[in-house]
């Protein structure tokens, strides 16, 4: 287990940058979700990046709509969407006003409130299944679009915190293609991970849903 000493959240500075920059730095940062039954945090190990309407493998990429409205700015906010029609999953807005972008948080290791997170991952075997892929992230952490817009660069004000943490040493971070992105953007090597943490979900290349006949 390893723990952050700085309990001042990340600057909006910090989000205001290209995504490409921010992915790989948030790798080792900690994820804070204030709720009523107790806190829960977690050490990121793994996350991708989504360049908006340059990446054909972001909500983005045609453009602002009311779903994705959040990724427009101001930088330092969560964007919550919906997915398969049963799970959630958690990124962070980066990158100018104006100029969609986002950081899919993927995986952590849960820190501080692990009672509180196997409430909610009852299926998990261990507790570094507990946020192992987005949708268990999400679900171990009780987000949902209600989050949608939540602030993680406030102190104490907001349901979601992002700390600076221990980063992992250089030769600890790998990248490669995002799991189950397809068409132009199935090979951008936007997924970032700490090597060989448990924690760290499997990689699953795009899968073609079938079309009804």
């Amino acid at each position: 287990m390893i723990e952050s000493p700085d309990r001042t959240p990340l600057s909006r500075e910090f989000f205001d940058r290209p995504v490409l920059e921010v992915a790989p730095e948030l790798l080792g940062c900690t994820l804070a979700r204030h709720h009523d039954d107790g806190s829960i945090e977690l050490r990121i190990t793994e996350v991708e990046a989504y360049a908006g309407e340059l990446d054909p493998g972001s909500h983005a990429f045609r453009g602002r709509t009311a779903r994705n409205d959040v990724m427009f700015g101001p930088p330092g906010h969560a964007y919550v969407y919906f997915t398969y029609g049963m799970w959630h999953c958690l990124n962070v807005v980066c990158g100018p006003v104006g100029h969609a972008g986002g950081v899919l948080l993927r995986a952590g290791e849960v820190l501080v409130g692990t009672e509180h997170a196997r409430k909610r991952r009852i299926s998990a075997r261990h507790d570094r299944e507990l946020a192992k892929g987005p949708a268990r992230l999400a679900t171990a952490l009780d987000v949902d679009r209600t989050l949608n817009g939540a602030d993680f660069c406030a102190d104490g004000h907001s349901p979601l915190t992002l700390l600076p943490g221990i980063a992992p040493a250089p030769d600890q971070v790998r990248n490669g293609p995002r799991t189950g992105v397809g068409g132009d953007g199935a090979h951008h090597p936007w997924r970032f991970w700490i090597e060989g943490d448990p924690t760290v979900s499997p990689y699953r290349a795009h899968t073609p849903r079938r079309r009804a006949t």
